[in-house]
This record gives C-alpha cells, sequence and structure tokens, in this order.
C-alpha cells in the first residue's frame, strides 16, 4: 500500500486500538468484496477474531479516511495550480486529521462565487484594505484623506464611505478564511456553547409531545443524543426554532487581539467593523452549522447502537422460552457435537457422540446421551439441518426410545 494508505491504517489502529496487521488485512478482505458479516464470522484467522462492530467500524473508518486522503490530493492540487502551495502549507494539509479542519486550511484557496469582498476587489479596493490592517501605526489625520485615492466611479465606487466599506469586506473575507480563527471558534462554542429551542409564535398555546423544548437551552458539549434527535424532529416539523449561543464577546475581543495591533489607528473602527461582520455574517453561522452536524452525527451513531443492542437482545431471547436444550450439530467422520445450555441460555456441558456411519458407536453414545440428561433435565433436543441430520434424527428417536426418555426432538 502506499503512503497515504499507510497514514490511514495507522490512524484507524490508533483511534481502534487495533493492530495495524490486523487493520490492513481486514481492509484487504473488504476490498476483495466480502461483507461484514462473512469476515466476522469466516474469516477470523485473518482478521484476528474482530467480531462484526470492529469490522464495521474498520470499513467506516477506512471510507472516512480514504476520502480525506482523496481530498487532500484534490486541494494540494489545485492550490500548485493557483501558484500558491508552499512546503508549510503542503504539509499542514497532510497533517490534517479531519474533512473539518482540511476544509478550514483550503478556504483562502477555493474558486469563489462572487461576493462583496470579491467584488471590491475587482474595484480596486484591496490595497487599502491591506493599508488599513498594515499601516495601524497611521494615528493622525483622517480615513477619507486615504480613501478618496480610491474612488472608482467605473466600479461604482463614489464615495469615500463606499471604499471603506469595500475594504472592510475585503478584511473581513480574510478574517473568515483565516484556518487558525475558525477552529478557534470551533473549539470555544463546542466546549462553552448552549444549545437554544424556542417555540414558534403559531405553537405557544398549542400541545404537542415536544413542549420540554419550547423554552430549553443546553451545553452542547453534553447534550443527549437522544435530545438532539428530539430537537431536529421538533425543528423538521416547523414547531421550534434551534439556535447556539456562545462566548460572543470573549470571541471578538481575541479576534482583536490578533487583528487589532494599535487601538489608536484612524482605522479602528473599520477594523472593528470587519471584525465584527466576519463573526456575525460568516464564521459564526458557518461554525453553528459544523456543529450541529457533528452533534446530529454522533447522536445519529449513538440511536444506532442503541437499536442494535436492544435488537440483539430480542434476538436472543430463547425461543422456547426458558428451557433447557440439548443442541446437536450432526457429522459422520467426526462426531456429532452436542451442547447443553441451561434455562439461562449458559453453556453447561458439551460431548462428541459416534452413533452412526462410518463409526457406528451407538451403546456409548446412548451412555452419554443419558448421562446428560440425568444432569441436566434437558427438555428440548435441537438438531442441525445439515450434513447428517436424517441420520441423526432416526438415532435419537431411537435412542429416546430405548431408554424411555419422553422428549421432543
Amino acid at each position: 500500500m502506499g503512503n497515504a494508505s499507510d497514514r490511514v491504517i495507522k490512524q484507524i489502529s490508533s483511534e481502534l486500538s487495533i493492530s495495524k496487521q490486523q487493520i490492513s488485512n481486514t481492509i484487504n478482505l473488504l476490498q476483495a468484496g466480502n461483507t461484514v458479516p462473512f469476515i466476522a464470522r469466516y474469516r477470523k484467522e485473518v482478521t484476528g477474531s474482530l467480531d462484526e462492530v470492529k469490522v464495521y467500524d474498520i470499513q467506516r473508518l477506512f471510507k472516512y479516511y480514504s476520502e480525506l486522503e482523496e481530498r487532500k490530493s484534490e486541494i494540494i492540487k489545485s492550490i500548485e495550480e493557483q501558484g500558491k502551495l508552499t512546503d508549510e502549507l503542503k504539509e499542514k494539509i497532510e497533517s490534517c486529521s479531519t474533512k473539518v479542519e482540511l476544509e478550514d486550511l483550503y478556504l483562502p484557496y477555493k474558486p469563489k462565487r462572487r461576493t462583496k469582498a470579491s467584488i471590491a476587489i475587482e474595484a480596486g479596493l484591496e490595497p487599502l484594505a491591506q493599508l488599513m490592517l498594515n499601516r495601524q501605526d497611521i494615528t493622525e489625520g483622517s480615513v477619507e484623506d486615504y480613501a478618496i485615492q480610491y474612488l472608482n466611479p467605473d466600479k461604482e465606487i463614489n464615495t469615500t464611505l463606499e471604499a471603506t466599506r469595500g475594504a472592510e469586506y475585503i478584511i473581513s473575507s480574510w478574517i473568515t478564511e483565516n484556518a487558525e480563527i475558525r477552529q478557534m471558534v470551533r473549539r470555544i462554542t463546542f466546549r462553552m456553547g448552549t444549545l437554544v429551542t424556542k417555540v414558534k409564535d403559531e405553537y405557544k398555546d398549542k400541545r404537542t409531545k415536544y413542549e420540554m423544548y419550547y423554552d430549553h437551552s443546553e451545553a452542547v458539549k453534553s447534550i443527549p443524543p437522544h435530545r438532539v434527535l428530539a430537537i431536529n424532529r421538533a425543528e423538521r416539523e416547523g414547531i421550534i426554532t434551534v439556535s447556539i449561543e456562545t462566548l460572543r464577546d470573549y470571541i471578538i475581543e481575541m479576534i482583536k487581539r490578533r487583528y487589532i495591533t494599535n487601538p489608536n489607528t484612524i482605522f479602528l473602527l473599520h477594523l472593528e467593523s470587519a471584525i465584527m461582520d466576519s463573526f456575525k455574517n460568516h464564521i459564526f453561522p458557518s461554525i453553528e452549522r459544523d456543529i450541529r452536524n457533528e452533534i446530529t452525527e454522533i447522536a445519529d451513531k449513538a440511536s444506532i447502537l442503541v437499536f442494535a443492542e436492544n435488537l440483539r437482545n430480542l434476538l436472543l431471547q430463547p425461543p422456547a422460552g426458558e428451557k433447557s436444550i440439548a443442541g446437536i450439530d450432526p457429522g459422520f467422520r467426526t462426531g456429532s457435537k452436542v451442547a447443553v445450555i441451561d434455562k439461562t441460555g449458559k453453556n453447561v456441558a458439551n460431548a462428541v457422540i459416534y452413533p452412526i456411519e462410518p463409526i457406528n458407536k451407538v451403546d456409548e453414545a446412548d451412555k452419554i446421551t443419558k448421562g446428560l440428561y440425568d444432569n441436566f433435565k434437558f427438555e428440548i433436543i435441537a438438531i442441525g439441518n445439515g450434513t447428517a441430520s436424517r441420520e441423526i434424527d432416526d438415532y435419537i428417536k431411537g435412542m429416546l426410545e430405548r431408554l424411555n426418555i419422553n422428549i421432543p426432538s
């Protein structure tokens, strides 16, 4: 496997605490077209006895990280074609471990639709934006004295107000595209944010199954999966509105510290306006969507696990009720395997009998079976439907008659 695949296997191994060899063997089986149940049941010697849950986890993570590696290659190629790829940027891209982190890095280089910022750049206002951001040592004079140099009637920049506003849009876009700023906002909002739900006016006086969410707030980081799904359903049905509240003032102050180096600069109000526009209209709405999607994905996975466990318990309920059962796996040359379970489903005894061709140890088989019956009083005999099943069925019927035992089989 190539370097990308090696990275994927290493990442999965670290995440699941499974050896890289087991991961690699399992991936090879999956890529060969084998299903998860088949691998878990019939290829234990290859996977190291991984169960279905572990095999499924490997399949899911291999798909995710393979897509991540493919996306990295696409992004590196795109930035390289723009002539903007540096060794440092390439290293950052290759070290990304999540799709969100990767897209944050790519954002400044992503082909863009026309925005207020791009229109302002086309109007020649980028130098003014750079001046505002980089020359904060200017503390005397007026902004208009500098902005007037960038008037461009052909591009509908007729006043200094329009020029400074365009420069603000450009600065706002630079802040929005800063991966470190976005990660900071995401981190703070996930750890300290609150999910808030409000009932819509038309449902204020109506009783619904979502009444507990009419006026509800809860920490984003600790909201239980079942409540996330319930809130999502109520929102889809048009009963409530959902939003995330974060430490807005603290985050804005952190962004200001990053971009405002001199509070006495004549450009201060414009820089603050750009920061506010970036956070309010671009960064936070995007981060809010990302976090909603993330906690919904976590909730979906949790609900699937709960469903799987409930289904497992249902399927493992004794079909015959609470009865002691002797199960027989028929066989000719290798014998017929007998297992006895008690009323709780616990395996209490095992044996092998050879009552049919080619061994024909009928008396020994009768003795073993009678001993198991005397010790455990099984009430049902279940015979596997496969090789030698008819012969074993005939033997069991004869054995019950010979030993005068009344048990359904």
